[in-house]
């Protein structure tokens, strides 16, 4: 198995580190050694060991002490602890205080290394399961969250109450407002912030497939269950979930939810044991909810529990300032994307602001990336916004100005290309497809390859 980090190894026995640094070597590991705890304690602050072996009779500061240290100095390594029979007991609390194991002096090489690589072994899912949680937890959007209207300022503010708070919180909003922006700054602004933030689309999901993501399933729960797996409110535990399109859920699942909602409890699918959780949950939707619960299509009990607070987010067309501003960010976030320096002219602004955007900011998102593919110059031009903006404003809409499909392939690909210097690899990557496929893009376009 390949080494995954440096060892130290901690004992006062000179001959026994010279002899086991050595073997340990001779294994593929690097090996770094020190006679003291003090000494341990000074080097571990610039070699970061994957793995220290720590002996429990040591000069001075004794094993035990040290090992309190470590953990609170440098908790991601992991400790072994080398002890002989009369210290057992002490080996054994060791392993209370935060050792990963013991073993007893003199200790064969091939079970001290079984010892090294389970250690290495834990070590790396305590890796993955870190870099997991720092992926589900999204950064703070304050930043990009973009608007100077009334209606957005509001927003805001009601944001930043709402935060700090563990209410439930129901977001309201047309498709494309920025309901998912919401809930991630919500959480951003909570107590809960460093841990996951899950995002759950109930849309995409059949009920019985919803279910058992969110709730997880048993081994044999239904046919292709082969193992049991845990549910999304037990990977969110001590963070938010945020439940998008509330209002697509079968009755089923809404029971299923009012009962979290209401003990923070649940049973996996095909399960009966209870598991209880610790996640604040906020929902979004952009159906009309209250109307749904007079027709009996939505539970009464579980939308007055899902809307403990509302947050309606503003149409785009309600917020007439925030059009430049929001165009503007985009068109800059495009340029360094692609290396460009483009501006929007006076007359394309006022295109943008004389569209009713139903799609919202989604679609002035989606506006302005496909103008920067079409704008050859410097400037975007009216010429250059979709036939919807252009006819808003009266602009000419004759669709022989419309590029087809394949130009603004081609065009887009071009400068992304150019945006990486040529680079296949790196334009792929941007693009989202494997240099295989842009080869063949390339190909069929008739592009140089």
């Amino acid at each position: 198995m390949t080494p995954a980090g440096p060892i130290l190894l901690v004992d006062d026995d000179a001959a026994f580190r010279h002899v086991m640094a050595g073997e340990l070597r001779r294994l593929g590991h690097e090996v770094q050694t020190a006679e003291s705890a003090e000494d341990a304690l000074r080097k571990v602050e610039h070699m970061e060991p994957a793995v220290v072996l720590l002996d429990l009779r040591l000069p001075g500061m004794d094993g035990l002490t040290a090992l309190k240290s470590l953990r609170a100095r440098h908790a991601a390594a992991e400790v072994i602890m080398l002890t002989g029979n009369g210290t057992i007991d002490t080996a054994i609390e060791s392993i209370r205080v935060g050792a990963f194991d013991y073993v007893i002096k003199p200790c064969p090489l091939d079970e001290l290394e079984i010892r090294i690589q389970r250690a290495l072994e834990r070590r790396a899912l305590r890796q993955r399961a870190h870099l997991l949680e720092r992926g589900l937890t999204p950064p703070d959007l304050a930043g990009s969250f973009i608007g100077e209207s009334a209606e957005f300022q509001r927003l805001l503010h009601l944001i930043e109450r709402v935060g700090p708070s563990d209410a439930t919180v129901l977001i309201t909003g047309e498709t494309g407002s920025g309901k998912e922006r919401v809930a991630k700054m919500i959480h951003a602004r909570s107590t809960r912030r460093a841990k996951p933030f899950v995002v759950v689309d109930c849309a995409a999901l059949q009920d019985s497939l919803l279910q058992s993501e969110l709730f997880g399933h048993e081994r044999g729960a239904f046919t292709s269950a082969d193992r049991s797996k845990p549910g999304l409110f037990e990977v969110a535990h001590g963070g938010t979930i945020f439940l998008d399109e509330i209002g697509e859920i079968s009755p089923a699942t809404q029971t299923n939810l009012l009962r979290v909602l209401d003990t923070s409890a649940f049973r996996r699918v095909g399960g009966t044991g209870e598991i209880r959780v610790d996640v604040r949950v906020l929902a979004a939707t952009n159906r009309d909810l209250a109307a749904m619960v007079r027709k009996q299509q939505f539970r009464e009990d579980l939308y007055y529990r899902m809307s403990t607070i509302r947050l309606e987010v503003p149409p785009l067309r309600t917020r007439g300032p925030d059009i430049e501003l929001l165009a503007r960010h985009f068109v800059s976030v495009l340029n360094e994307r692609f290396g460009s320096a483009r501006t929007i002219s006076p007359a394309a602004l006022e295109a943008l602001r004389q569209h009713p955007w139903p799609g919202n900011v989604r679609e002035l998102l989606h506006a302005m990336e496909a103008a920067m593919v079409v704008c050859e110059g410097e400037e975007i031009l009216p010429a250059h916004l979709s036939l919807p903006v252009r006819a808003a404003a009266g602009a000419p809409t004759e669709s022989a100005a419309l590029p087809t499909l394949d130009e603004l392939e081609r065009a887009h690909i071009r400068r992304v290309l150019e945006a990486t210097g040529g680079h296949r690899g790196n334009a792929a990557r941007i693009l989202g497809i494997s240099e295989r496929n842009l080869y063949r893009k390339l190909h069929e376009l008739g592009m140089p390859e």
